[in-house]
């Protein structure tokens, strides 16, 4: 084995997920410099207001912008005001919301119940969501309101643009909405290569919660309401989740360094170019089963687990599931050399 990885290197958390990387300079400078003088607290500041235009540029709608302090909060209150409590949520079985939430999405809509439908690779497609909706219509059965879908998936994949308005054209036939978790929207973007809006609202989105923390952030996420209305009388719902931020600005302003001269792009296309670096090199290992295609800054291999104990022994951080596969997550701040460093000591490891 070569030289054991070590928290000098920071090799160590590297590829566990990309939240243990820390803030980026850009939003760490933006959020020291908000930290000079006054400002209106509860979101009535300038840096507030300014970030919402940006966004609402970015997107090209004129939309209600909210800020909470993470995913799950952002996921569960923004399913909340989208549906009764006596209704349902279709999503995949490896969402986000109904395997890493702590049942936050029914608590928040008082007994709102999880719909799980079939998915390929982690994406739902038209036809499962369709048997979903359809398979019930009866008193006893909760009522499908809302569709979820997460970009990236929690398998590393990517829906194009076409299947989710394949999936919003379904919905919207049984008057459904559609929602999307956006924890690694900016991954999602910088590959795909298309404007924000195409995959958002114009496929047929209603809510995006925009991932901001994945992306380089020091804490907060964005809730887009693409339509206005939807989103009336969410400050509410932030207020009373404990979800809105006396100091508004610090989770406002590092988004406004986030999105000037496309850093949040630059960032996530370099975590996309760093999980392809991975995959190139340990793809041809004898022993390295690619488990799933690398469509945005996940890596997912198949590995012998006497190979997953040795890497582990070396220090390396990461999690295992799907039967024993391994998941190797690239960041902002992943460097080429800890790549490198990881696949020399994946090789090692193959060969006992």
């Amino acid at each position: 084995m070569t030289e054991t990885a070590s928290p000098t290197h920071g090799y160590r958390l590297q590829f566990a997920s990309d939240n243990t990387a820390g803030t980026c300079p850009e939003a760490l400078a933006a959020f020291n410099e908000a930290n000079r003088g006054f400002a209106s607290s509860y979101g009535n500041d300038e840096a507030t207001a300014a970030v919402c235009d940006r966004l609402r540029a970015l997107f090209e709608r004129d939309a209600e912008i909210f800020f909470a302090f993470n995913g799950t909060a952002a996921n569960s209150l923004a399913l909340a005001s989208m549906c009764q409590s006596y209704q349902g949520v279709v999503c995949a079985d490896t969402a986000h919301v109904a395997t890493d939430e702590c049942g936050a999405p029914e608590f928040f809509s008082n007994g709102a119940k999880l719909l799980l439908a079939p998915h390929r690779h982690g994406k739902l497609t038209a036809a499962g969501v369709r048997e979903v909706i359809t398979r019930r219509n009866d008193i006893h059965y909760p009522r499908p309101k809302v569709v979820t879908l997460t970009q990236a998936t929690e398998l590393g994949t990517l829906y194009q643009q076409g299947e989710i308005a394949g999936i919003a054209r379904v919905a919207r036939e049984h008057g459904l909405k559609v929602h999307m978790d956006g924890a690694r929207f900016a991954n999602a973007v910088a590959s795909l290569g298309l404007a924000p809006a195409d995959i958002t609202w114009r496929a047929g989105v209603d809510v995006l919660c925009f991932g901001g923390t994945k992306m380089g952030l020091p804490v907060g996420e964005a809730i887009v309401f693409f339509d206005k209305a939807m989103g009336e009388e969410f400050a509410y719902r932030c207020k009373q989740a404990g979800q809105l931020a006396s100091k508004m600005r610090f989770l406002s302003a590092p988004w406004l360094a986030m999105l000037e001269n496309g850093v949040w792009l630059r960032h996530a296309a370099h975590a996309n170019a760093m999980a392809q670096r991975l995959r190139e090199r340990i793809a041809p290992l004898a022993g390295a089963e690619m488990l799933l295609p690398t469509e945005a800054n996940g890596v997912f291999i198949n590995l012998p687990e006497a190979a997953i104990e040795r890497l582990r022994a070396a220090g390396w951080v990461f999690y295992t599931f799907i039967g024993g596969g391994a998941r190797f997550m690239c960041s902002w701040a992943t460097t080429e050399a800890a790549v490198d460093h990881l696949a020399r000591d994946l090789a090692e490891a193959l060969e006992g």
